[in-house]
């Protein structure tokens, strides 16, 4: 299979690595990010204390969204790139292979979209274009205590009166949203209809009085996710998105965005040559792990196993790029990329004997500042969230091998 660039794709590879080495901030050439991942560090630097962290995050938004590379799948008309798939595998594979953090998150990937196929103008005109500056950030309210893998089971109650819902209940896994201005949620609004038929699709101020969120701490010690009550929240019927009731089909909306994952396979990429490179230092000789024919040979393992994720990231856009939808293929790449994250880290810690368990980022035993013990620990709920691997596992029996039910 043949993956060289067209003389087009060439030149757009071109521009954006010449805009990339022409605007991405110090801070973030050095990896100085926040520390949270690629929209987790800007969004985490857009919200600092710090006015250095904030300038930066700026900084890189307004460049980007100059482009209209915050949102590269959007149509012009709204303010993207209205790039075709393959230009987005480009530009998300050059972006990924120097870690530049990534603006927009929620806003870009989802309600954004959401907005362009179903918002009124009024609606589009209001919170595009804080999207596309990176002024307004976004959370999502989908799942709750009670409704994860089988979502349409929700339970957060909103009430009609006269202009105005009453928001009751809870939701759950609200990632980012310490660091979010608005929350987009799926909410019931009528409990006598089939269950995929009574939810509403909302949009909120997470400001709104009665809206509270909770951190959830996780066992590497870090806040990304929280819970979020909603105690008589009021929500303008205008901030409805579509018809009531048709929330559900509203909230399963996507644009024509590329899909491959490469982002991911890059970044174990470079996390596996960066251990490589480290023993191979006079610093990481002193570990002498590079001497352990265990440990070459894993490596060895995680570096083929690395190639076969590009390999699925490009088969995916191969589909898109046809015109098609991945399918189970999508479920193949989501499996095995999770998974590997868990071997990889799980073999970096391991590359360091012993002091792969120092925690503290700062002890003068910890090798590579700890990050991959952290990562490893880090690497747990991969198989879990955004659908769990046991849930892909159907997807691909059913769908891929034609495998009966139950």
């Amino acid at each position: 299979m043949d993956w060289s660039d067209s003389p087009e794709q060439a030149e757009f590879r071109k521009e954006v690595r010449d805009f990339i080495q022409k605007e991405l901030p110090q801070a973030y050439r050095s990896g100085e990010d926040g520390g949270e991942g690629f929209e987790g560090g800007w969004q985490a630097d857009r919200k600092s204390e710090d006015p250095k962290r904030r300038e930066t995050a700026m900084q890189w938004a307004d460049a980007l969204s100059k482009k209209g590379w915050i949102a590269p799948a959007w149509p012009k008309e709204y303010g993207g790139a209205g790039l075709t798939t393959i230009e987005q595998f480009i530009y998300n594979q050059e972006m990924a292979e120097v870690a530049a953090p990534m603006p927009g998150g929620m806003g870009v990937s989802m309600i954004g979209p959401t907005m362009i196929v179903h918002g009124t103008d009024e609606q589009k005109a209001e919170h595009l274009p804080k999207i596309l500056s990176g002024e307004v950030a976004w959370a999502q309210g989908y799942s709750e205590p009670g409704a994860g893998s089988d979502l349409a089971s929700l339970q957060t109650r909103a009430v009609r009166d006269g202009d105005e819902y009453v928001v009751n209940g809870q939701k759950i896994w609200t990632s980012g949203g310490h660091q979010a201005d608005w929350l987009f949620a799926l909410v019931r609004t009528d409990p006598e209809a089939p269950k995929h038929r009574g939810i509403s699709f909302l949009v909120m101020d997470i400001k709104s009085p009665g809206l509270s969120l909770r951190p959830l701490i996780n066992m590497g010690w870090k806040h990304h996710f929280n819970e979020t009550f909603f105690e008589d929240v009021r929500v303008p019927v205008k901030n409805r998105i579509g018809e009531e009731n048709r929330g559900w089909y509203v909230g399963m909306t996507l644009l024509d965005f590329e899909r491959s994952g490469i982002a991911g396979a890059i970044s174990y990429k470079r996390s596996l040559d960066q251990v490589k490179k480290f023993l191979d230092s006079n610093e990481g000789k002193q570990f002498r792990r590079q001497d352990f024919d265990a440990v070459r040979l894993e490596m060895a393992d995680r570096a083929i196993e690395t190639q076969i994720l590009f390999n699925f990231a490009f088969r995916i856009v191969s589909i898109q790029n046809r015109g098609l939808v991945p399918n189970y293929e999508a479920s193949v790449n989501k499996m095995y990329g999770a998974e590997l994250h868990q071997r990889l880290s799980r073999t970096e810690t391991k590359a360091w004997g012993l002091y792969g368990n120092v925690w503290d980022p700062k002890s003068k035993y910890a090798p590579m500042k700890a990050e991959h013990v952290q990562d490893y620990v880090g690497s747990v709920p991969h198989t879990i969230f955004s659908g769990s691997n046991e849930i892909q596992r159907n997807v691909i029996a059913t769908r891929g091998l034609g495998l009966p039910r139950g």
